[in-house]
């Protein structure tokens, strides 16, 4: 049986709430996937990821970037969520450590056994924690943004894969080369799937708005998963 619980935790004075979702019937400790929200928040669409991943044999941790559970019913409200994290990336790499460190005390999870997910806005945060240097396994970024920053560069010990549009506005053709290259100077063991013909957001079946670069593509959502699977099975064996 699925399990789940909602976790608060702290970065600094800012409460934030996960949802941690686990199968009981599973022999423990198990591998986890942290998993990052895109800009509206910790809404429904990564409690599913979680959820799905735990009936798969993972935990799931479906993480806050903004405290508080905070959530955007607009994109203009995402927008402004997301805006001081992205102005100060320090902070954005202390919240998700945050919450990497209280998915790796929790008692159903092998704290060695450790990725990250994240989808558009959380596909920036998870890069950004194997820009951290930190010991998780692996990371995977889903149409995520690819900005790079100017804070230290630590060595990237993370294995790494990112999903990309090609046709995403959001990460355009210079994001994508400055990624490849930055993940190459870092000697990073790196890979990028790029889907033509395909937009932002591509995995979310609620985004309808070509006109913003968001467009659900049911192809690149099921090639990307399965290919996401493989990547787990390998880096969380």
């Amino acid at each position: 049986m699925i399990r789940t619980r909602e976790i608060d935790y702290r970065e600094s004075e800012t409460v934030c709430k996960g949802f941690f979702a686990y199968d009981d019937a599973r022999a423990r400790p198990l591998p986890a996937v942290l998993i990052s929200h895109m800009a509206g928040g910790r809404e429904e669409f990564v409690e599913s990821k979680a959820c799905e991943l735990a009936r798969l044999g993972y935990a799931g941790f479906a993480i806050d970037m903004y405290g508080d559970n905070r959530r955007a019913a607009t994109l203009e409200e995402g927008r402004a969520l997301m805006r001081p994290l992205l102005d100060d990336r320090a902070l954005l790499a202390r919240r998700i450590l945050a919450a990497l460190d209280t998915l790796r005390i929790q008692p159903e999870v092998d704290a060695r056994r450790i990725a990250a997910l994240g989808y558009c806005f959380g596909g920036l945060c998870v890069l950004d924690l194997a820009r951290s240097g930190t010991d998780v396994r692996g990371v995977v970024s889903m149409h995520g943004l690819l900005k790079g920053h100017s804070l230290p560069q630590r060595p990237i010990t993370a294995k790494v894969l990112a999903f990309h549009g090609h046709d995403d506005p959001l990460a355009p053709p210079e994001d994508v080369r400055a990624f490849q290259e930055e993940m190459t100077a870092a000697q990073a063991d790196w890979q990028m799937h790029i889907y033509g013909g395909t937009r932002h957001a591509f995995t979310n079946p609620k985004a309808a708005n070509p006109d913003a670069g968001l467009l659900y593509n049911p192809t690149a959502e099921r090639r990307s998963w399965a290919a996401m699977l493989e990547f787990l099975s390998e880096v969380l064996r």
